[in-house]
């Protein structure tokens, strides 16, 4: 791998950071059963497959199963993610998990991904950043390195929300699948995860929102099970109108840099079709990673970079920007070098390389 490509995120013009961070490595888990479009053939008048192919790019997602829960997805990949990066889980210092999923306040499911990994007292916390946790999560690890607090922080995105949806309602049920990413990130010589982009529009709290709340359902135990609810027009405008401005933002950062691959989250095709016409983004790779899992939420950039690397289509040291977006309307999004994909990682990695 070039120096150039390994220091594509260094800017001798900005102020100096302690130290560099970057993406070893990303594992990756996807539940087994396959829901295809035709399963929904009850909320879809006519063919569920070429309506919602048209309508969302989806074809099919994947649910978990009842034994499998957003902690042991999360964990499945974190090895996998541990293995890759050639380091274990007493070398971690943090655990982050973005999940909207976990079923309980607390205790996190971080902690019990740290515990049954087997770290050694790692600091352990979720993310609450709706599609946008991953990249909140990753600024966080980011900074931990930066900053000398940490050397190996592993980052976790891990959904279950087969288990968050309303099976009756056409707007949501279809739209989302399971499954969870996990990224080392570690030490570095150079700069190679570059500043974040972030913010949020709470005037927009109520697009995507659980109902009822768990507050209702203690006050009623005969109201329903809360579930996502969306208003889905509103999020496409919004989706529409600010996913480009918040992309061209985080290129501004290129200075004369080549991006090989843009990863958003993984929301809706027409979403991120019309994010690549709108830039110059028509010659990089793009994730798509929906066609297969549906939107998966936090952990929708780590499948879709794993899928994107094991695919070919993208390359470990390549500059890429990934952008995350969802609940809340709040959006984070960095340029990153890709990292070593689980599925195709060397047998053994140098000392400099694993950090």
């Amino acid at each position: 791998m070039s120096q150039q490509s390994r220091g594509a995120l260094d800017d001798p013009g900005a102020p100096a950071r302690l130290q560099g961070a970057a993406l070893k490595a990303v594992g990756v888990y996807r539940p087994a059963t396959v829901i295809p479009n035709s399963a929904f053939g009850n909320l879809i008048d006519g063919d569920p497959d070429a309506w919602l192919r048209r309508r969302t790019g989806i074809v099919e997602r994947r649910y978990a199963g009842d034994d499998e829960t957003v902690v042991t997805m999360a964990v499945a990949a974190s090895r996998d993610a541990l293995d890759a990066a050639n380091i274990v889980a007493a070398q971690l210092d943090c655990v982050i998990v973005a999940t909207s999923t976990h079923m309980q306040a607390t205790p996190s499911a971080a902690v019990g991904v740290a515990h049954r990994l087997g770290t050694a007292h790692a600091a352990a916390f979720d993310v609450s950043a709706g599609c946008a946790g991953f990249s909140y999560a990753l600024s966080s690890a980011s900074d931990q390195i930066a900053a000398g607090t940490s050397r190996h922080v592993l980052v976790v995105g891990s959904e279950k929300l087969s288990a968050n949806i309303d099976r009756r309602d056409r707007a949501t049920a279809p739209l989302f699948g399971d499954g969870a990413g996990a990224v080392i990130v570690g030490v570095s010589p150079t700069h190679e995860i570059g500043p974040v982009v972030w913010g949020s529009d709470g005037s927009k709290y109520d697009v995507i929102t659980q109902s009822p709340t768990w507050g209702d359902l203690a006050a009623d135990p005969t109201v329903a099970t809360p579930a996502v609810a969306m208003d889905g027009p509103a999020v496409f405008r919004w989706a529409t109108s600010m996913l480009p401005k918040i992309t061209a933002e985080l290129l501004g950062q290129q200075r004369g840099r080549d991006i090989r691959a843009f990863i958003p989250h993984q929301a809706n095709a027409r979403i991120i079709d019309h994010t690549v016409r709108a830039l110059p983004l028509e010659s990089v790779a793009v994730a798509t990673d929906l066609v297969t899992s549906g939107n998966t939420s936090a952990a929708s950039i780590p499948l879709a970079m794993h899928a994107l690397l094991t695919s070919g289509d993208a390359k470990p040291g390549d500059l890429a920007a990934l952008v995350g977006f969802g609940a809340g309307m709040c959006w984070a999004g960095q340029l990153v070098n890709l990292p070593v994909p689980a599925a195709s990682r060397p047998q053994h990695l140098t000392n400099q390389e694993a950090g």
